[in-house]
C-alpha cells in the first residue's frame, strides 16, 4: 500500500511513523486509520522491530479529528467513525511492542487521544494538549472520556474535557499526561535514544512487561499479581533470561541472540 498520510522508516530496530497532513494540522481522517492499520499489519509479524515511535510533521502532532469529514455525518456515520478510531487506538495500545508518542506540537482532540493510546509520551516544550470537543458542542469520540481519567486522574479528565482548556507541556507533565519534556530541537533525538535503550533488550521481557501491565490494569490486584507470577515462572524456560542472569553474575553485558 502506498501511503498518502504516513511517512514510515525502520532502522536500528525502531519503526518511526510520521503523520504528514501539515496543511490540515495532521487532522485524523478515515484514510489515516486505514493506513495506520495497514502499517501495523505489516509490522506485527516482524521480529526485527522492537519499538515504535509516532510523531507529527510541522507544528502539530495532531490537531484533532478531521471536522471537514465529520460535518456532514449522520448518527450512524458518526458512530462508525468513532468506533473505527477506538478500534485502531485499542490495537495500538495492545500492540506487542512499546509505542512512544513524540509530541512535537498541538495534540488536541483526536491527537491527544492518539497520544494517550501510546504507552508513554515525550513532549517538546512547544507541545499543547487538550480535548476541545466541547467548543464544537461535542464529546470526545476516541475514548478520551475513559483514557484521560485513567492516565491523569478523574478530576483532571473532567476539568480538561468540560472546560475544553488547552494545557502546555509542563502542566501535562505535572498531571502525568506526559513522562518527559524536552527542548524542541532535541525531541526526536531524545525519543530515539530512549527507544534505542528499550530496543537494546534482546529478551522477551519488554513485550511481556507491556502485556502484563496493560492486562493487569483492568484486573483486581490479586488476580493481576497471579498473572505476573505465572509469566515470571514461564520466563525461566527462555535462554535469553538465563543469559541475562549469567551475564549479571559474570559482570558482563548480556549476549542477546
Amino acid at each position: 500500500m502506498e501511503y498518502q498520510i504516513l511517512k514510515t522508516r525502520i532502522a536500528d530496530r525502531i519503526a518511526v511513523v510520521t503523520i504528514s497532513r501539515p496543511a490540515a494540522m495532521n487532522a485524523l481522517n478515515s484514510d489515516f486509520f486505514d493506513e495506520l492499520n495497514h502499517f501495523l499489519d505489516d509490522l506485527e509479524p516482524r521480529d526485527d522491530v522492537k519499538v515504535m515511535v509516532i510523531t507529527g510533521e510541522g507544528k502539530a502532532f495532531v490537531a484533532g479529528a478531521d471536522i471537514a469529514e465529520m460535518v456532514h455525518m449522520d448518527e450512524a456515520q458518526g458512530y462508525a467513525f468513532s468506533t473505527k478510531g477506538q478500534r485502531t487506538f485499542d490495537r495500538l495500545e495492545q500492540f506487542a511492542i512499546p509505542v512512544i508518542a513524540a509530541v512535537n506540537g498541538y495534540a488536541l482532540g483526536g491527537g491527544c487521544e492518539l497520544a494517550m493510546a501510546c504507552d508513554f509520551r515525550i513532549a517538546s516544550k512547544l507541545a499543547k494538549f487538550g480535548q476541545p470537543e466541547m467548543n464544537l458542542g461535542m464529546i470526545p469520540g476516541y475514548a478520551a472520556t475513559q483514557r484521560l481519567s485513567r492516565i491523569a486522574g478523574l478530576g483532571n479528565a473532567l476539568y480538561l474535557i468540560l472546560t475544553a482548556d488547552t494545557i502546555n507541556a509542563d502542566d501535562a507533565l505535572r498531571i502525568g499526561l506526559v513522562q518527559k519534556v524536552t527542548e524542541p530541537e532535541v525531541l526526536m533525538e531524545e525519543v530515539l535514544k530512549l527507544a534505542g535503550k528499550i530496543a537494546g533488550n534482546g529478551s522477551q521481557a519488554v513485550p511481556r512487561s507491556k502485556k502484563i501491565i496493560r492486562a493487569g490494569f483492568a484486573m483486581d490486584f490479586k488476580e493481576a499479581s497471579e498473572l505476573e507470577a505465572v509469566d515470571f515462572g514461564r520466563q525461566f524456560n527462555d535462554e535469553a533470561t538465563k543469559e541475562g542472569m549469567r551475564a549479571f553474575l559474570e559482570k558482563r553485558k548480556p549476549n542477546w541472540k
